[in-house]
């Protein structure tokens, strides 16, 4: 059994976007990746209405495992997938590849947004995840 990859998702805050692409990677792929996301700043509670949604369109709750992390509280990642700061993005040692998906932060505007960042965050997700499963089948 070869080592699962594992990818860090990071941004500021570590309350929105890193934390819906961690869950999302791991509805699709925990099995046979792991998935973190952190960031700068601690927050009190994952954004709310990021919660609300994810239980609404995937069922998951991310209250219930995740948490806002520091940076620092991550081990070495293989992947290190920004989420897109607009102002200067956090730095996270890697082993593989960086990616900067410049994903707009939907805290406070509507729920429609909030639907299409999720949307987005899958869709790169998914492209994330098939690269990554064709990397370790070399």
């Amino acid at each position: 059994m070869t080592r699962k990859m594992k990818v860090g998702f990071i941004c500021v805050h570590n309350s929105c976007r890193s934390q819906i692409a961690e869950a999302l990677g791991k509805k699709f792929a925990g099995d046979r990746i792991d998935f973190y996301s952190a960031g700068t700043e601690l927050v009190d509670q994952i954004n709310q209405d990021a919660v609300r949604l994810m239980k609404e369109m995937h069922g998951i709750d991310m209250e219930e495992s995740q948490y806002s992390k520091l940076i620092d509280d991550l081990p070495e990642v293989d992947y290190v997938i920004s989420m897109g700061c607009n102002v200067v993005c956090p730095f996270l040692p890697f082993k593989h590849k960086k990616y900067d998906w410049g994903i707009e932060d939907p805290t406070g505007k509507s729920d429609e947004e909030f639907v299409k960042v999720i949307e987005e965050i899958e869709g790169k997700l998914k492209g994330l995840i098939r690269e990554i499963d064709e990397e370790v089948d070399r």
